[in-house]
């Protein structure tokens, strides 16, 4: 046995690579991503605010909100505070689209930032492998079509934010990314609303 551990060989090409990685995600990130989402090419994809309970109903129907998780008092006021950060940092008005499911809608429109659209491709897919993969196809997709000249919002929900952007939500949290000439997003700052 000769002491080194067996894996990854630390050769000074490799070393490099490895110190160079943080550096490529670095650069994804905005100083100021409330100043890029103002400008055009940038969208913020929100996670909708404190919903008690993990799973809607079995039976839960989405044009009828007392059968799905809905916002607690707490998560409420978290939306309102959402508008507010927003407000506070230069968004007075927003295109917002949300998902269908009313914790979504009423995460936007306790925001106060403009009139609501709902859309059907931000919706809830859960464990329906199904139909994620040809959802998110199309929500790429769409996203990469969206007029981009003013602050866009999408509310949506965790499972949706972590395919978009490989990383996990917390209850509220605005992820502002750029969109990229090829379509691709790129996630250049976050904040917490927690």
């Amino acid at each position: 046995m000769s002491g080194r551990s067996p894996g990854f060989p630390l050769t000074r090409r490799s070393l490099g690579a490895f110190v160079g990685m943080p550096l490529a995600f670095a650069s994804a990130r905005s100083a100021d991503p409330w100043s890029a989402l103002r400008g055009a090419g940038h969208v913020a994809l929100i996670r909708h605010a404190s919903a008690p309970g993990v799973l809607d109903p079995p039976d839960f129907k989405l044009d009828d909100c007392s059968t799905q998780r809905n916002l607690s008092a707490e998560g409420r006021a978290q939306a309102i505070r959402m508008g507010d950060l927003l407000r506070a940092n230069g968004i007075a008005a927003a295109r917002i689209h949300s998902s269908q499911w009313c914790r979504c809608l009423d995460t936007a429109t306790l925001m106060k930032l403009g009139e609501v659209t709902q859309q059907p491709l931000l919706n809830y897919f859960g464990q329906d492998q199904a139909r994620r993969s040809p959802q998110l196809e199309a929500l790429r997709a769409w996203i990469a079509r969206l007029e981009l000249a003013q602050p866009t919002l999408l509310v949506t929900h965790q499972v949706v934010i972590s395919d978009i952007t490989q990383s996990a939500a917390q209850d509220g949290e605005i992820f502002v990314l750029r969109r990229e000439a090829d379509g691709r997003l790129v996630v250049v700052g976050r904040q917490s609303t927690m």
